[in-house]
């Protein structure tokens, strides 16, 4: 099924209409947003405290994580399989990283991630080659969140959390458009990020769903 990033927030089986605007947010280099829970592969004891289903609300407080959330559903939602996100997005830079974290909110508000996967602008077209992006031109990225297999209760809720850092599971993404390994504190460059949501660039989320 696709669910579709909508205005105000909104996930939903229903496309966006024409008008949508996009949503924008500030990628700092320098304040990134941290990594609380999910598929870590982190060392020692920050391991044992900070990897599965944590609570991700003080995470989707930040200005920096965008997040999408469906109506609460009536039924079971089982998904099982692998998990992709199709992102229309713009950044003011030559290179940024796009995240997107899937997570099931508990009637209390509990937000537990599911699942987690990263694209780096660059390797939109494969890791064979690596292509800058230019500056505020929309690009189509197809982001792999690998996969899960929960089932969403009545009364549930499904949650996409769009970012462009989580740290210090991934590397920060400098913006400059350096080699890897060349950046430095001084070349950190801030990015201005839009995600479109509309009938000609419909952003969605791809869930593996089981009928039940």
């Amino acid at each position: 099924e696709r669910w579709y990033l909508q205005a105000d927030g909104r996930l939903s089986r229903e496309a966006s209409g024409p008008g949508d605007e996009p949503d924008e947010f500030d990628y700092d280099p320098r304040d990134p947003a941290p990594t609380i829970g999910g598929p870590t592969s982190l060392p020692g004891g920050f391991l044992r405290t900070n990897a599965g289903p944590l609570d991700q609300r003080a995470l989707e407080e930040r200005s920096d994580v965008l997040v999408y959330t469906s109506e609460p559903l009536d039924r079971p939602l089982e998904v099982t399989g692998p998990l992709e996100l199709v992102l229309h997005a713009a950044t003011s830079a030559v290179d940024t990283d796009w995240i997107g974290k899937l997570c099931d909110v508990d009637r209390d508000g509990t937000s537990r991630i599911l699942a987690e996967g990263v694209l780096r602008a660059r390797y939109r077209e494969g890791y064979e080659a690596q292509r800058l992006v230019e500056p505020d031109r929309p690009y189509e990225y197809e982001i792999d969140l690998v996969a899960t297999c929960n089932v969403f209760q009545p009364g549930h809720r499904i949650r996409l959390l769009v970012t462009s850092s989580s740290f210090p599971r991934l590397d920060r993404n400098a913006g400059s458009g350096l080699p890897l390994g060349q950046d430095t504190e001084e070349t950190l460059r801030p990015a201005r990020q839009r995600i479109f949501h509309d009938a000609r660039r419909p952003s969605h989320l791809r869930l593996p769903v089981v009928p039940r």
